[in-house]
């Protein structure tokens, strides 16, 4: 039931970022922007490339899952890093979100689909949250697995900040652009504020990562006791030969 819960939302998903992404194209065009830098700046939102992730890594665990997880006792290493990663990005995302930017009044034309929004912002980052709980075969990884999960925001951050500069803005034509406004050296507090707020950030990543890891190293050993329990009642179940004997 899990894995089918993880395939609609990775569709539902899909179906929130292809939305708002076609809104966005057709009013840069209504109203006359540039649209390549439109969409460019459309996945360098961080909340669009979390939820593409988490998108792409849903569907893998479910293929896994259907194809081989039905005989297995917990997850491949690989899918079990990228699902550490995808949980601890949308969750963030969620945090980031509903406590720093839900109430800011964006221009005109910008405005996002409510229902789109939802999806990206408040139910994907609950079920990313409910599938660290939930999710079935969880495998336990080692505590160098959080340099993985922080990785791409580090990327992600320099990217941004590397880009912003270089970027005119299509829809106020400042000659910078930021994807969030905390982000945005040119706003009120400057580099400063910009500073205080990625460190921030970036230590709430780290703990939620942690935690992420944590709790699959949890229900992870217990997957590993449970596998192992078995292992040892099918061993200790006799034989034909033996029962013959």
């Amino acid at each position: 039931m899990w894995t089918v819960l993880r395939l609609a939302m990775a569709a539902v998903t899909v179906a929130a970022i292809t939305a708002q992404l076609s809104k966005s194209i057709r009013t840069a065009t209504e109203l006359d922007r540039d649209v390549t830098t439109t969409v460019a700046n459309f996945f360098s939102f961080f909340t669009i490339l979390s939820n593409a992730v988490a998108a792409i890594v849903l569907v893998w665990a479910a293929v896994w899952y259907f194809a081989r997880g039905r005989r297995a006792v917990v997850e491949p290493p690989a899918l079990a890093v990228a699902l550490a990663c995808a949980s601890s990005y949308m969750i963030i995302t969620g945090i980031v979100y509903n406590a720093l930017l839900r109430r800011i009044e964006l221009p005109q034309g910008s405005a996002p689909i409510p229902w789109s929004n939802e999806v990206l912002h408040l139910i994907g980052p609950l079920f990313l949250l409910a599938d660290v709980f939930f999710g079935p075969l969880r495998r336990s990884l080692p505590w160098r697995s959080l340099w993985a999960v922080v990785a791409f925001p580090i990327a992600w951050v320099i990217y941004t900040m590397i880009r912003g500069p270089l970027v005119t803005n299509p829809v106020s034509g400042d000659p910078f652009w930021y994807p969030y406004p905390f982000l945005n050296p040119n706003a009120p507090g400057g580099w400063p504020s910009v500073v205080l707020y990625v460190i921030g950030i970036a230590l709430a990543i780290v703990a939620v990562g942690a935690f992420v890891v944590w709790w699959g190293r949890r229900s992870g050993a217990a997957n590993a006791d449970a596998g192992t329990d078995a292992a040892a009642r099918v061993a200790a179940a006799p034989t034909p030969s033996n029962a013959r004997e």
